[in-house]
């Protein structure tokens, strides 16, 4: 069966790159995986991949190399110098980096790619550990149209909503938006949460009821048992959405947009990390309100 299906290479099986890679080993791809943790990898060859030791290693005889690592500098790294993809990737091979990155350094990507002759699409996603576990992603990819269509097969084996949004970079632009639109809503619901506390309402109740109305939506319907449980096992790390907040805001001042209240979240966000809870899920934004309204935490 994966026998006229491209062969893909996965760089990073981390939160997200693990269960996305499986979701493409269990519609018949063959992958190839590495990534920098041996126990990562004993999980990719457990569900079917294939084990390399090195980035070079990986993408020699791939059609599509897929990236997933947390910011611009591992993409550069990945990416670039003697041991990376751009040297060891075949002429004509398919490059999709679903890293969460600044718009800048897809587009630079893209036109170094361009001259080994490999094509790149930008396709970061969102949905956090559960869509990339579930395969319901939502993913924004700039690029190529031809290029996109050619991906799509496998972009449909990991996720549901997948969107061209305009040339190189536009998919991380979106995705930019796309965290700005989170934080804030998760800091709105944090705020909530601690109001309807101090005020003695059935937290549990009032929550479903409002997710129920206007102020419903997937960051409340994914993030209520977090709050609920005080549970901020991440699944979006803090450190991970503080680095994106700071392309949002960099990538606004570029382009002359105003983000009067992202700006707030984004220092509520950098406070929340300086404070040592880099490490938590991004719901831990709730921490930041309880210390502001005077709890101990």
């Amino acid at each position: 069966m994966s026998n006229n299906l491209p062969k893909i290479a996965w760089i990073g099986l981390g939160i997200m790159g693990s269960p996305m890679s499986e979701n493409l080993i269990k519609a018949g791809y063959s992958v190839t995986g590495y990534t920098l943790e041996q126990e990562k990898l004993d999980r990719l060859a457990a569900a079917g991949g294939t084990a390399a030791g090195s980035i070079a290693e990986a993408v020699r005889d791939a059609d599509v190399v897929i990236t997933m690592v947390p910011a611009s500098p591992q993409v550069e790294a990945i990416a670039y110098g003697p041991d990376g993809i751009l040297e060891n990737a075949r002429s004509g091979a398919l490059l999709i980096d679903m890293s969460s990155i600044t718009p800048q350094t897809s587009v630079d990507l893209a036109k170094n790619a361009k001259e080994k002759g490999i094509r790149v699409l930008d396709a970061p996603v969102s949905g956090g550990e559960a869509g990339a576990i579930e395969a319901v992603l939502s993913i924004m990819v700039g690029g190529e149209q031809a290029d996109f269509d050619e991906a799509r097969p496998i972009l449909e084996a990991l996720g549901k909503t997948i969107v061209l949004c305009g040339p190189h970079g536009s998919g991380q632009t979106v995705k930019a938006a796309n965290q700005l639109i989170v934080a804030v809503n998760i800091q709105a619901c944090a705020e909530a949460v601690v109001f309807l506390e101090k005020s003695g309402v059935d937290l549990k109740a009032a929550l479903d009821v409002l997710n129920g109305g206007l102020a419903g939506s997937t960051v409340l319907t994914r993030k209520k048992d977090n709050f609920l449980n005080r549970d901020f096992k991440p699944g979006f790390r803090i450190d991970l959405h503080h680095k994106d907040m700071g392309i949002v805001t960099d990538a606004a001042r570029n382009v002359g947009a105003a983000l009067p209240v992202g700006a707030v979240v984004a220092q509520l966000v950098a406070s929340l990390r300086a404070q040592g809870d880099g490490g938590l899920d991004h719901s831990a934004l709730l921490r930041a309100v309880e210390r502001l309204s005077g709890a101990r935490v």
